[in-house]
């Protein structure tokens, strides 16, 4: 892990490394409306654009269950660096195609590419961010993606406005090659391979032995997986919901085109603000506390939406949501930091994320299905109840007196010495 004496030294490489993840996030909001509107323009099918969708839980399926074994063995920041260049080419060959088929093909490439980047960067940051740093960096990561919310549809709407949908493509291609070159100027914390009985365990059975050693760890650390996976569940409710929030928005709540982007954009400055709050107070907060109001306060604002009859409603609700989102994005991501190995954590992170994706895939159908056969709006209140008693729940056993060492909060530690 790196560390440094000197306080202002030690944030050297976390800002830089937050200066890449700026501007690939950035990137990546231009490159999300860009690609949508590049396909539709292409084809005029809904159908197609649909296909956009499935693509990356698919491929993080299909791939999240054997690469983790990969990146714990690998060299990380080699692997960030290789997965950014691929998809800098991939994405900058997109505009020069014209079959669907093999654009689909770049964009399997570039979901391939990311089903190993985000693993090897969860390890990459634990490795790099000293622990009593963690919540602090966590928070202005935060703040850094939600900037990127906010500002990046905007980017990408004054790039369709004085140039073309192809133009922004490339911007997206050149962030990821930004990003790169910032992670060549980061240390390497591997060797190039850390397998030291590679040739005697392969394929299969290397995929066996990982899956082996990730259900030991589970059982070893049972409560720590209990409550990250029960927060897990709490981002499929919210994913679920927000899959439908154009439908419930506009036919449900009656609101217009122009009052829905005003609510998403509310959002994102909730969001905005919620982490830029985090990250001046997250010293002063433990995490316990950032779990527990983020999480409890992030629910009641789906349940106020869910039950919302006007625009003004609907705004309270995206607020609070949008607002306590980065109470509790940053607890429970140092909380996860702080307890997974991290010799283990892109093996965990990647089988956590196989379920994860294909529950995702699981409740968008549902939805669709329990769609035609009952009302929307009883529908996202369920899903909302649910969300919030999973909410109480993590809670109950967040705040249990006995399990206070899984939350001990180094940085505050140091502060009261």
């Amino acid at each position: 892990m790196h560390t440094n004496k000197n306080g202002k030294e030690s944030w050297k490489l976390p800002i830089l490394l937050l200066l890449g993840i700026g501007i690939s996030g950035l990137g990546d909001f231009v490159y999300l409306i860009a690609i949508n509107l590049f396909i539709l323009n292409m084809t005029h099918s809904a159908a197609a654009v649909a296909g956009l969708w499935i693509i990356g839980p698919i491929i993080a399926i299909l791939t999240n269950f054997w690469s983790g074994g990969l990146i714990d063995r690998g060299n990380k920041r080699n692997i960030l660096i290789i997965t950014d260049i691929v998809r800098a080419i991939s994405v900058a060959i997109i505009p020069l195609l014209s079959s669907i088929w093999f654009i689909y093909l770049m964009l399997i490439i570039i979901s391939l590419a990311k089903a190993f980047f985000t693993p090897a960067s969860t390890t990459y940051i634990a490795k790099l961010i000293p622990t009593h740093q963690r919540k602090r960096f966590n928070s202005i990561n935060s703040l850094v993606r939600s900037g990127a919310f906010i500002v990046g549809p905007s980017v990408a709407g004054a790039l369709l406005l004085i140039g073309s949908v192809d133009i922004a493509i490339y911007i997206n291609a050149i962030s990821f090659a930004f990003s790169a070159l910032i992670l060549l100027m980061m240390p390497n914390l591997d060797d190039t391979w850390t397998s030291s009985n590679s040739p005697k365990i392969r394929k299969f059975q290397s995929l066996l032995s990982d899956w082996h050693d990730v259900i030991g760890e589970y059982k070893k650390q049972a409560f720590v997986f209990l409550v990250y996976s029960l927060y897990l569940f709490t981002i499929i409710f919210t994913f679920a919901m927000d899959s439908q929030e154009v439908v419930f928005t506009r036919k449900v709540i009656g609101l217009s085109e122009m009052e829905f982007s005003l609510l998403v954009s509310i959002t994102g400055i909730g969001y905005l603000l919620g982490s830029l709050f985090v990250s001046f107070v997250s010293q002063h907060m433990n995490i316990k506390q950032l779990i527990g109001i983020g999480l409890t306060l992030m629910s009641i604002g789906y349940i106020i939406f869910s039950v919302s009859q006007n625009f003004t409603t609907a705004v309270i609700g995206f607020t609070l949501l949008g607002f306590f989102n980065a109470f509790s994005g940053t607890g429970f991501t140092t909380f996860y930091q702080n307890n997974i190995p991290i010799e283990m954590m892109g093996r965990i992170t990647s089988i956590l994320g196989v379920w994860q994706n294909a529950a995702q895939v699981i409740f968008l159908l549902i939805i669709g299905f329990l769609g035609d056969l009952f009302s929307l709006r009883y529908i996202i209140i369920t899903l909302s109840i649910l969300n919030f008693l999973v909410a109480i729940i993590i809670n109950l056993l967040v705040f249990k007196p006995e399990k206070h060492l899984y939350f001990t909060d180094p940085s505050s530690e140091k502060k009261s010495q």
